[in-house]
């Protein structure tokens, strides 16, 4: 028995901890996603940041997105990565809160900026006269900027009541990162109904948001069968249908996560649903993204044939 003042670092339990085969091939398959997702996220972020064509409202959020997976995935893998690599399961208390708080606020400001660019489609397709006026630079900047203050506030509520929470069940969670729900199974006392309550609390910005994103397609998609040119409309659709992947694998494997009912929940479950909204999104979504927009594809290969430019003609000043 233990109490929260005396716990001095947490241990990360995976199903297959004991493994050394499967602990290096989990090392593996982790390093290849974490370098996919670092490298199509930073190409996204770089394309944006280098390319004047791309300083428009929607790029200018999906380097946000950008920017947020990358810190999302950073949050958690390469510990995992380290214990895996080390052969160890500890992780530091301070680790622990570190990523307890990390963790909902950047995928809280995901959520919140994926509810932004559902609104920057339903302007530019549904209000296209007024896509200037409503989305210019200034409001652009405070919609981003709300969307990372309420994720900060929402997740420094949610850290600062889970480590009040005296935890005297031992200092074990059965994941392979520290998450609010493995910690509450830590705690001895009835004070995670206050959890609940602030769940409940929560909850209601994050289901405005889902509605909200809804509403936002129904009317884009009715505006979109309107177009009379095919061409049009396959133009609308490339520009939406990103985004609408984007946040479909987003809300499904996060609701599947947290409501699946108890007694589909196992060790390995839990792992492997953890993995399907933390680690694949940031991975996956540069190549969604960039499968059906011209613009970004364009862009990418300039910067990428400009970067080899530089390459190859500092390799021959050097030879010379």
């Amino acid at each position: 028995m233990s109490n929260s003042s005396s716990i001095t670092e947490f241990l990360l339990l995976l199903a297959f901890a004991d493994t050394r085969e499967l602990q290096l091939l989990h090392f593996t398959l982790s390093l290849g996603i974490y370098l996919a997702a670092l490298l199509g996220n930073g190409l996204i972020l770089t394309t944006v940041a280098c390319d004047h064509r791309l300083h428009t409202p929607m790029y200018f959020f999906l380097l946000n997105l950008a920017l947020l997976d990358l810190g999302c995935i950073s949050t958690t893998l390469p510990k995992a990565m380290a214990n895996a690599l080390w052969d160890t399961r500890a992780i530091s208390y301070s680790g622990c809160a570190a990523q307890v708080f990390l963790f909902p606020f950047l995928m809280s400001a995901e959520y919140f900026l994926l509810t932004v660019m559902s609104y920057d489609h339903y302007v530019a397709i549904c209000k296209p006269l007024h896509y200037g006026t409503l989305l210019s630079s200034r409001a652009c900047a405070q919609m981003a900027a709300a969307a990372w203050v309420t994720a900060f506030l929402n997740a420094l509520l949610h850290t600062t009541n889970t480590f009040s929470l005296p935890l005297c069940q031992g200092n074990a969670v059965d994941q392979f990162f520290c998450e609010i729900p493995q910690i509450f199974k830590l705690s001895c006392s009835n004070s995670y109904l206050r959890e609940v309550a602030l769940l409940i609390l929560s909850g209601f910005p994050f289901l405005g948001c889902y509605v909200f994103i809804v509403l936002s397609y129904v009317q884009i998609f009715r505006a979109v069968l309107r177009i009379p040119s095919q061409l049009g409309r396959h133009k609308a659709f490339s520009k939406c249908l990103p985004h609408l992947a984007v946040v479909s694998l987003f809300i499904s494997t996060g609701i599947f996560s947290y409501l699946k009912p108890p007694s589909l929940s196992s060790p390995s479950l839990n792992v492997v649903v953890a993995v399907l909204y933390l680690v694949m999104p940031p991975a996956v979504n540069p190549l969604i993204y960039s499968m059906r927009n011209q613009e970004l594809k364009d862009a990418l290969r300039k910067v990428i044939s400009w970067t080899f430019f530089r390459s190859d003609k500092l390799f021959l000043s050097l030879h010379k």
